[in-house]
């Protein structure tokens, strides 16, 4: 066989070489293992706004990485052409959460296994990824992470208020401390465990104090 032969495409060659039942199989199949990504991504999602049409990405896109990859290696010419065409695609769209990333990776790995063949091995690597995203998930977290914002006019009143911090979360970091001629403003990184918040009233009650704040913190853990 010489390297014009291996470049040579004819089309009636390539419908016979076409297995329907095989691509049904395999289409089927990543239809279920992308309806578990699915599941698994409904059930472990911990952001704010659930994104339906995300969630249905996660379908379309094990479906459509199967259906490019057993069109890729039933033909050598049409897989180099594939590169070629996919290396010019960009995607814009923000990932705002960073297990969004994970999902669609595992979409996309699911559908080039099932589409090279190798069937057990995707249905055998989604259930261990999918358990796995559950029992992390479903951990729960005795103490979260907050941010409380107090606001008081008379310094000599600070150390009153971290004795007050401390009591209730021994563990607390000062993120930042504002001063201006109205007054302090200091933000403080607290632990609260099973989520008691009645310590923001005795804060609020110590004399100079005008606001007291507590919200909810998305940063990192203090170690």
């Amino acid at each position: 066989m010489t390297f014009k032969d291996i470049f040579k495409s004819d089309f009636l060659d390539n419908v016979t070489s076409f297995s329907p039942a095989d691509t049904l199989i395999a289409l089927f199949l990543a239809f279920a293992v992308g309806l578990f990504i699915f599941w698994v991504y409904k059930k472990t999602f911990k952001g704010v706004m659930y994104s339906a049409s995300f969630a249905m990405t996660l379908i379309a896109m094990t479906l459509i990485t199967t259906f490019v990859i057993l069109a890729v290696t039933s033909n050598v010419v049409l897989s180099l052409g594939m590169v070629g065409a996919l290396s010019i695609v960009r995607f814009r769209t923000a990932i705002k959460e960073p297990m969004d990333i994970a999902f669609l990776f595992w979409a996309i790995a699911a559908g080039i296994v099932i589409g090279a063949g190798m069937l057990v091995l995707s249905v055998i690597g989604s259930i261990l990824i999918g358990i796995v995203m559950l029992a992390f998930s479903n951990k729960k977290i005795n103490d979260r992470p907050y941010l409380l914002v107090v606001d008081f006019e008379d310094e000599h009143f600070e150390n009153d208020i971290l004795r007050a911090v401390k009591e209730a979360s021994p563990k607390y970091v000062v993120k930042s401390k504002t001063v201006s001629p109205k007054g302090i403003e200091c933000s403080i990184e607290v632990r609260i465990p099973n989520m008691e918040t009645q310590f923001v009233n005795k804060v609020a009650s110590i004399e100079s104090v005008g606001n007291a704040v507590l919200v909810s913190y998305n940063g990192e853990y203090l170690g």
